[in-house]
């Protein structure tokens, strides 16, 4: 089966592309505003609708959401910095949404913030493997106070990991038990948590989230788009066979809630004399900035540039509160003056700089009696040199590789250790999700494809 019909059910646009296999081809892309709240199929049918009739001869189908909120996670663990932190991040590489990060012994706040916050999935971890048994076992019972089932994957201590699914399976289902994501100390093993949580994902959510019809056309719904992007990105990094990847990259996906950032690269110290501290990074690590979107977050956006704003938004306060509560208000809504342009790009700009900061590691300067000593936390990201940009702020914009530039580098920020000088790649076909899925039966057609409709972005 040569021609492969691509949906990415996205939280604002349902987008679909039509690949040819054989040919290694792109024949045609089209998106329209996805319509969860209604009828999922009626925002499919529009994108669909858009495609040229030479692209609608596919023989084979396949899909990725975000639609409804995407996949939505809380994460508990023991030791925030630790098996907590390894929760967070098993569920990050699954391609969730992690809505809160809870560590030690759950408290009554904590389960009402759980109640609230609503998430699609717990991750239950804690304790190294014959370590710390009582505080999984407690957080477990006080997770069946929640009055309502959510499901559940347990991946903490294997000495009482399925004691504490007993436990959970009075009140939730389906509760899952799997590997310890920090087996020993500074240890991590997350795979089979992020199995865990696609199977459940696959299995439940896109049920809940209303996507039923969206399975009965497209087979089944595979991933979460994010994990799909993750998925993509790495095979373009690493190659398939004898083609080979690109290399070391970073994907800067901004969007009008968050701001996602996914590393492909080792990311250890490149300098001599600088020691690592803090858990293991992974080669494939995604990190969400839910407080740097360019819609929904907007506000928040602002708050977290500080005074950086004065560098790149040469507006008045008065102007940029009127933007962004237009914006905040109705996220569809696109800059129509020359100052709204500015306002737009300058905003996009401060939301790669700053996501991309949080992603990468930082060096710390210790003072000794001997001299200096340099400690690394996080992943050393200098000598990538591939950025690829994607979301709709980029798609089509002049000045993409200006805002692009954010994830570069900066001088005044020296123990930052993000990419000196990499090269510029567009998503300007939105074709990352659609890869990853392609990437599931023929990688090698996906990789192709992605390396000849990846637009590197030439020097302004």
């Amino acid at each position: 089966m040569g021609k492969f019909l691509l949906i990415d059910f996205g939280s604002t646009y349902t987008k679909v592309s039509v690949v040819d296999t054989v040919a290694e081809r792109l024949l045609a892309t089209a998106k329209a505003h996805t319509t969860v709240a209604s009828n999922i199929m009626e925002g499919l049918r529009e994108a669909l609708a858009l495609l040229p009739e030479t692209a609608c001869d596919w023989e084979q189908k396949l899909a990725c959401s975000s639609a409804a909120g995407g996949l939505r996670m809380v994460a508990v663990g023991l030791v925030k910095d630790l098996t907590a932190e390894a929760a967070k991040r098993a569920a990050l590489g699954a391609g969730a949404r992690v809505l809160a990060v809870f560590s030690y012994e759950l408290t009554a706040a904590d389960l009402t913030a759980i109640a609230e916050l609503d998430p699609d999935i717990i991750l239950l971890a804690g304790g190294t493997d014959g370590g710390n048994k009582e505080i999984i076992l407690k957080n477990a019972a006080t997770l069946t106070c929640l009055t309502h089932a959510i499901p559940v994957v347990v991946a903490g201590n294997k000495v009482v990991a399925h004691a504490a699914a007993a436990q959970l399976r009075q009140r939730h289902d389906p509760v899952l038990v799997v590997g310890n994501v920090m087996p020993e100390l500074n240890v991590l093993q997350v795979d089979e948590a992020r199995q865990a949580i696609r199977e459940l994902f696959l299995r439940q959510i896109v049920h809940a989230k209303g996507l039923g019809m969206a399975e009965e056309f497209a087979g089944r719904v595979l991933m979460p788009t994010p994990a799909a992007v993750l998925k993509a990105a790495e095979l373009l990094a690493r190659g398939y066979g004898e083609e080979e990847g690109w290399g070391e990259l970073i994907v800067l996906d901004i969007g009008g809630a968050t701001t996602d950032v996914h590393s492909l690269a080792i990311g250890d110290p490149t300098k001599p004399g600088v020691a690592c501290k803090g858990l293991p990074e992974p080669y494939a690590k995604r990190t969400v900035e839910g407080d740097l979107g360019m819609r929904y977050s907007a506000r928040a956006l602002t708050l977290a540039a500080g005074k950086r704003l004065s560098d790149y938004l040469q507006v008045t306060k008065d102007s940029l509160d009127v933007y962004v509560q237009k914006v905040t208000q109705a996220p569809d809504y696109l800059p129509e003056t020359e100052a709204e342009i500015r306002l737009e790009n300058g905003l996009a700009r401060l939301a790669a700089e700053l996501a991309v900061e949080r992603h990468c590691g930082t060096l710390e300067v210790i003072y000794t009696p001997f001299g200096a000593s340099y400690i690394q936390h996080g992943k050393d990201l200098t000598q990538v040199k591939t950025v690829i940009g994607t979301g709709g702020i980029l798609a089509h914009n002049p000045h993409a590789r200006e805002i692009l530039q954010g994830a570069a580098f900066n001088a005044a920020l020296p123990t930052s250790l993000k990419p000196i000088e990499p090269d510029y790649y567009l998503d300007q076909d939105y074709i990352l999700a659609a890869m990853g899925l392609l990437a599931e039966t023929n990688p090698l057609a996906a990789l192709r494809i992605m390396k000849s409709h990846l637009r590197q972005l030439g020097g302004e």
